[in-house]
């Protein structure tokens, strides 16, 4: 395949106007969410100098979508999703002005830092299943690949601009600057999201069936899904077991590399260049084939990755790590998402996403926190060095199921083929 033709079908989401003008605004914000994610963790380490507050913070964030994403991907199948993810970014905005005058004045504590973390954690678990089963709308159905691929490819290539962006900032100006530059940056994708006009393929939101009832029928479709349900179970293994490490980077990069807050923007972006090299490969993919074998090849030099930075003293051998974890957990996550958004039925398609959002981001919550807490009596290595033994026990459950998992997978396609 010729370089051209990788880099046509990578971009080829771009020919649809909505989901360019959805891109562009959103490129700056991601940009400084991974800003502001820097500085959280930086600042919650000066505060406490605890790994068991990292992973409380981390919690914090994380795990309100594990109680609110079935509410969440309800309301994301019954009600506007354009309107929710208006709403989600006006509170953003005013959930990092908050930090950025309480930080400017000196009145930052912890627990208002925890605080402020919940509440961005309620928000993102209703924006992140409208975000997510919207995409679909602002694209052609072939374009799906493309554009879950340059999704990840924004965020991760945030995941190194943004910490690069921090590290100065933070050692410059202080973690407030950085709070700062997070809530302009939500301005444009406000802007975007007043702008674009999603097609709803015919669908009207639906309120017949109780709240209640969809929530347990979505659980129900995705759970007993011959491919979905395999693909979910995997992803929260993985994020509970094997994802806190990114969340506890801060912890690494003091106490067993001895470097501050510059040692902690060089991890987090190594991690980025790595996603974004594993975001561009999965985009220049042709369609689904070979995506489920991709996607189990992916946890393996995950773990492999994983386990060289947990047990390695070297700073530089743990970068190069932490870039291969950063490409794989990518490939893996876009790749599984890519797989669930083809084969789900469009009436499911906001209570899924919700699922798979809930693990994406509840599993690391789950994970940071016993981690965090194991970490004080144990270390911060062999915490993550059991995660990754116990990541291996599930692929090895997972490989014995991938034929019957790529034929469920594929059989949507196959439908929606026929009926064009």
């Amino acid at each position: 395949m010729s370089l051209t033709t990788s880099v046509a079908r990578f971009c080829q989401a771009f020919r649809n106007r909505d989901y360019a003008i959805y891109c562009a605004g959103s490129s700056l914000t991601v940009i400084g969410l991974w800003m502001q994610r820097i500085a959280v963790g930086w600042v919650a380490w000066e505060l406490t100098e605890s790994p068991t507050w990292l992973g409380i913070i981390a919690f914090a964030e994380l795990f309100p979508v594990v109680i609110l994403s079935p509410l969440a991907g309800t309301l994301a199948d019954r009600l506007d999703r354009l309107w929710i993810a208006r709403v989600a970014q006006c509170l953003n905005m005013v959930q990092a002005t908050a930090l950025t005058v309480l930080t400017l004045s000196g009145a930052l504590t912890i627990w208002w830092l925890f605080s402020l973390a919940l509440f961005t954690g309620i928000v993102v678990s209703f924006w992140q299943p409208a975000r997510m089963a919207m995409i679909p709308n602002l694209v052609r159905r072939e374009d799906m690949a493309s554009a879950v691929a340059i999704n990840s490819v924004i965020f991760n290539a945030a995941r190194f601009i943004g910490p690069a962006i921090a590290g100065v900032v933070i050692v410059g100006y202080g973690a407030g600057y950085a709070f700062l530059a997070n809530a302009i940056s939500y301005l444009p994708f406000i802007a975007a999201l007043w702008i674009i006009q999603p097609n709803m393929n015919g669908r009207k939101p639906k309120h017949g069936a109780g709240i209640l009832a969809q929530m347990a029928d979505g659980y129900r479709y995705a759970l007993t899904h011959p491919g979905i349900g395999p693909m979910l179970i995997l992803m929260l293994i993985t994020c509970i077991a094997m994802r806190p490490v990114f969340e506890l980077l801060p912890g690494f990069a003091a106490e067993i590399f001895g470097r501050g807050a510059e040692g902690l923007s060089m991890m987090a972006t190594a991690t980025g260049i790595g996603a974004v090299i594993g975001g561009l490969y999965l985009g220049q993919r042709n369609g689904l084939e070979g995506l489920v074998q991709l996607s189990l090849v992916s946890v393996v030099a995950m773990i492999a990755a994983l386990l060289v930075f947990s047990l390695t003293s070297n700073f530089w051998v743990a970068l190069i790590a932490l870039a291969v974890a950063g490409g794989a957990m990518v490939t893996h996550g876009a790749g599984s998402q890519t797989l669930i958004q083809a084969a789900v039925d469009e009436d499911m398609r906001g209570r899924v996403v919700a699922l798979y959002g809930m693990l994406f981001r509840g599993g690391p919550a789950i994970g940071a926190l016993g981690m965090g807490w194991v970490s004080e009596w144990a270390g911060l290595q062999w915490p993550l060095v059991a995660g990754c033994a116990i990541a291996c026990l599930a692929l090895l459950w997972m490989a014995g199921r991938r034929m019957a998992i790529r034929d469920a997978m594929e059989a949507r396609r196959g439908e929606v083929e026929s009926d064009g």
